[in-house]
């Protein structure tokens, strides 16, 4: 990866989601903008917030695909990651932060 791009390998649940009533509703249907969760695969040299096995956040508009291997990527700048899941904590605490 060159300077400030990510490689995000989306979640399978990005393509089609389930309602709480248990409906499945596919990837095409036209709903309000929704982010996607995803893992970063690679990053650019430049990159100073992601590292390679993050989950990451980002808005599946605001992207590149691409296919290697078979197996379909986004890629992406830095800027237009939303946000990084902080990893599993003990138990006593919950990873979330404000």
């Amino acid at each position: 990866m060159l300077h400030d791009r990510v490689l995000v390998r989306p979640d399978a649940e990005s393509a089609e989601r389930m309602s709480g009533s248990g409906i499945v509703i596919p990837a095409t249907a036209s709903v309000g903008r929704r982010l996607v969760w995803g893992t970063a695969v690679s990053i650019g040299q430049y990159v100073r917030q992601v590292e390679v096995g993050d989950r990451v956040l980002f808005d599946p508009e605001d992207r590149a695909e691409v296919e290697l291997a078979g197996v379909d990527y986004v890629l992406l700048r830095e800027r237009d990651v939303h946000g990084v899941a902080d990893p599993a904590v003990g138990g006593e605490r919950t990873g979330l932060y404000l």
